[in-house]
Parts: C-alpha cells; structure tokens; sequence
C-alpha cells in the first residue's frame, strides 16, 4: 500500500473513531464503549481495510497520487454520511479551509470575485475598498496573466490560489478589456480581505431602512447592530434573508438578542448527546423598537430560519416571503488528521413556541431534498400548529411558514437566455468601452437600442415582443451592471432592490409589522404585571 493510500486509510479510521464516539454519546453511553461495540469497530475498520487493499492491488488502473484521497474523500466517506442525513459532511483539505475562511468572514488576497466562461477568467466584481477595487480592475476584466504565468488553461480555483497570499507581498495582474487595444498591467499589495455579511444598507424610504444579509459569520452580529444604529431614529426595518444559507448559531443568538427583549427565549437545542439547551436574549433591545418586516424563500435555512423563527413567535416582526427550507439539524464540527473535517449532526433547532424547524428526509434522494420535491403542502395541512406570544397560529415541521406570502417575481425562457448567456454582465463592458456614465444613469430608448444591437451581435435570438414582455427587468438588469462597472458593487445592488417587487411589497406591510409590536409590548407588559403580583 503506497504512503499516500496509507494516509488515507488513516484518515478515515480517525473519522470512523469520531464516528464511533459520537454514536456512544448519542446512545447514552458516556463511558467506555461495550466490548461488543469495540469488537464491531475493529471489525468494521478491518472490513474496509480489506476492501480498500483488494481494490488497491487489482483495479484496472493504477489507485495513487489524488486518485487516492478521491476514493476515501469523495467516495467512501460521504457515501456513509449520506445515510445519516442531508446535513452531516465531511470536509476535505481545500473544503475545510475555505469553510473556516467563510467563517471568519475575511482572508488575505486582493478582493474580487472571479468566474470562469469559455476557458476565460472574468472578473465578476472586485470588492468596493480593496487592492483590485483601487487599482481600477472592473467587472468583465478578462485575466490574462498572473505573476507573468499565463491565465490560459488555468481555472477559477487555481487563479484564485494565486492572487491570495500573505499580507503586503506583490501580485502583478495583466488584464483584457474591451475598448483597450493593449493589455493592462497592476501590481496589487495583498490586503486583509473583509467580506461582509451585510452586503447592502440603506434607508429605502425616509425613516425605513433596508438590510440584506448573506450569511452568519463572525461578524455578523456586529455588522447588524451597526447597521441597525446607523439608521438612527428608525420608523421601520425590512430585514432581507432571502438566499442565506445560515452559519454559525452564536452570531444568529446576537442578532435576535439585539431585537428582542431581555430574558425572550431565541432558540433551543435538542438532541441524545448532550443536555438540551436553551439560548435567551441576554442584553436586550433596551426598549429600542421598531416594526420589521423580514423577507424570507426557499432558500433561507438553518441560522435565518432561527433568527425569522424567534422573531415571528415573539411577534417581533412579520415574516413575508416564501416557506423556507426547513433545515434544523445541528451540526458540531469535529476536527480530524490531514486537515480535514467531520460535521455530524448532534441535536435539532425549535423555536421558542416549540416548532421543530426540520423538514422530514426518510426516504428522499438528496436530489428531490434540495428541491423542496417533499416540501409539506402549502396550506399548511399535516404541520404542527403552535401560538406566538400574542396567540397567533404559526405552523412548525417544515421550515417557517410566511405571515404573509409574497410571490417571487416569475421569469420567462427569454429572461433564463440573458441570464444564461451573462448577457448584462457583457453588455456592460461593451456599452462602457467608450464613454462613461453618471449615477443618475438612466436606460433611456438609445441604450435599449445599443442593448438590441449587442443580442444581434451574440447571436442570442430576440423579438420586440420578448424585449417589451420583460422591459422593466430588462433595464433594470442593464443599469445595475453598468453602474457596478463604472462606481462598484453597492451602486448595483441597491439599482436591484429599488426595483424589486418582494422588497417593495414588504414596505408595504410596515403598518401590520407595527401591529404585531404593539401586541408584543402589552404581553410583555402584561408578563411583567402578573410578575409583580406573584411576588407581592
């Protein structure tokens, strides 16, 4: 057995060990494991042993090098985990560190997101105050070398590899743009990199500010207090969760414990390994209110359904949206050799009225899971029904039902061709190759024009009916991406939420979000009464 196949092995009889430890723990058995059990591990690992020497010594083609770790990273490891649940994984090196740089929410490099399109390397967006940002790179800035080694037969990830590095050390980027008969040469200094959560905060109203959050880091917490005190005397909060997949639970316990009151339970754990926790707001809000409305689909899971979870049993805000994902499995992460690491799941999420918060798996490919193919009807038949604080119904077993539903906005096969083909994302460099525009930027008939020319020349079919069946989108889409090339990233996601229609309808629902908080400050005050009167 090669060394490489022997470190694979041995990260695995770690993992198994893991395994084996966790599953002790969740029979009750803190102590030593049974004699039983040790010999069934032994045997088990011995089991795999053998196999893995027999597929070793005899497959048609030769097990070594990378092929080695595939077979136990890729292959034998999650394949057993897949039994277990749609949440436990397993994290090989490159995952594991990339999983800990998301946490931390920054790494050091030059700020810009790349994608690779037709064995090219473009320039997505660079981050707004970074070394790329500063230097004048602009989305649809093609790579053409970095460090003088060509871009050509490199992808994203290798790219990506080489414009990180330590703090102050020098990259040198060549760059394609259109419009520029001759490449375009930056040495960048390497930078911390913060990566924000709260990607976009305004007040999109006077008086009501707006906050879209992509995900729970580190920082999360901190990043939402900021925002929220950097509105000043707030008259309403539209509290975006759409698309965040969730991340670390304490960051979610600290956003609630700044909107809730004091001594409000957040969220609690269950599970067969350890006791049952239960998290409250510790700090509190200190009387400091205001009605929020959160917007929630599909694909808000796990530490974005505790936090709309919390505040909708409190009737703290009014959840609008879509039913989201339904993904309360915990997961602890473990740490195992060779870098790597094990997430398992441990215990379930329930919301402060008791709603479980995990769709049902048992029997569902992982496919239909992540498809919401079992999602539990929309009318709520076969949920478990509970009561927010004022005496709500709130329905649990699947996600977080929506207070009230808003539709996303419906596209069309023509508007799936633009997105497919990035047609905006090209259109901007095109349109900016020689002139520049202001941010009172309009897409008047000229540059609907110019857009139309532009399909022609893609060979991207299009009719008027097409163009004027989606117009609104159209411009929309047009603008953003002009803007984010010519004044940065901020400028086009704010052109995009302007005109969202899930985000202007929940403004809308303001005036209900402030009926639900009068609701909450009388049981509140109405809990403090019967307090004072148990202790007289």
């Amino acid at each position: 057995m090669t060394p490489r196949a022997r470190r694979a092995i041995f990260s695995l009889v770690v993992f198994f060990s893991i395994c084996a430890l966790a599953g002790t723990l969740l029979q009750g058995k803190v102590g030593a494991q049974s004699a039983a059990d040790e010999s069934q591990f032994r045997d088990s690992v011995k089991a795999f042993t053998n196999v893995y020497a027999l597929v070793e010594q005899n497959y048609a083609e030769p097990i070594n090098g990378e092929k080695a770790d595939t077979v136990i990273y890729d292959g034998a490891i999650p394949g057993m985990l897949r039994v277990l649940d749609p949440h436990s994984n397993f994290y090989d090196p490159k995952a594991y560190a990339k999983m800990r740089e998301d946490q931390h929410g920054r790494y050091y490099g030059v700020g810009m997101v790349i994608q690779q399109q037709l064995n090219k390397i473009y320039v997505v967006t660079p981050y707004e105050g970074t070394p790329s940002f500063r230097a004048g790179i602009r989305p649809g800035d093609v790579i053409a070398t970095v460090d003088g080694k060509s871009a050509d037969g490199m992808n994203s990830e290798q790219v990506a590899k080489a414009l990180k590095g330590p703090k102050g050390t020098h990259v040198t980027l060549t760059t394609l743009r259109e419009g520029q008969s001759k490449p375009l040469t930056f040495d960048l200094v390497r930078d911390e990199i913060p990566h924000p959560s709260v990607d976009l905060k305004y007040e999109i109203r006077p008086g009501v500010g707006y906050i879209h959050l992509t995900n729970f880091q580190e920082t999360t917490a901190k990043e939402v207090e900021d925002a929220v005190d950097g509105f000043g005397n707030l008259k309403g909060l539209v509290f975006d969760l759409r698309g965040n997949p969730g991340g670390l639970l304490s960051q979610a316990v600290e956003v609630c414990d700044h909107l809730l009151a004091k001594g409000q339970t957040i969220v609690s754990q269950r599970g067969r390994a350890y006791p049952d926790q239960v998290y409250t707001a510790t700090h509190g809000n200190q009387g400091h209110t205001f009605p929020i409305v959160v917007i929630v689909n599909r694909n808000s899971a796990s530490a974005a359904e505790i936090v709309s979870g919390a505040l909708q049993d409190h009737d703290r805000a009014l959840i609008v949206g879509e039913t989201t994902f339904g993904k309360g499995l915990v997961q602890t992460v473990y740490n195992l050799a060779e870098n790597t690491g094990l997430a398992l799941t441990t215990y379930h999420y329930y919301t402060p009225s008791g709603r479980l918060i995990q769709r049902d798996y048992n029997g569902v490919s992982l496919f239909d899971y992540y498809n919401h193919a079992n999602a539990l009807p929309a009318d709520n038949t076969n949920k478990e029904v509970k009561l927010t604080d004022a005496g709500r119904t709130v329905y649990g077993g699947g996600g977080i039902t929506p207070d009230e539903k808003i539709e996303p906005p419906k596209s069309n096969p023509f508007m799936d061709s633009l997105l497919y083909h990035y047609v905006f994302f090209h259109f901007a460099p095109h349109y900016l190759a020689n002139k520049t525009v202001t941010q009172d930027f309009k897409v008047d008939e000229p540059v609907m024009q110019e857009f139309r020319q532009f399909l022609t020349s893609q060979n991207i079919p299009w009719t008027n009916d097409d163009i004027n069946g989606a117009q609104d989108w159209i411009k929309t889409n047009i603008k953003a991406e002009i803007l984010t090339s010519q004044f940065g990233q901020l400028e086009g996601l704010r052109t995009r939420a302007d005109w969202d229609p899930m985000i202007q309808k929940a403004v809308t629902y303001l005036p209900q979000a402030q009926a639900l908080e009068d609701s909450a400050h009388k049981v509140l005050a109405q809990k403090a009464e019967a307090r004072s009167e148990s202790s007289n």
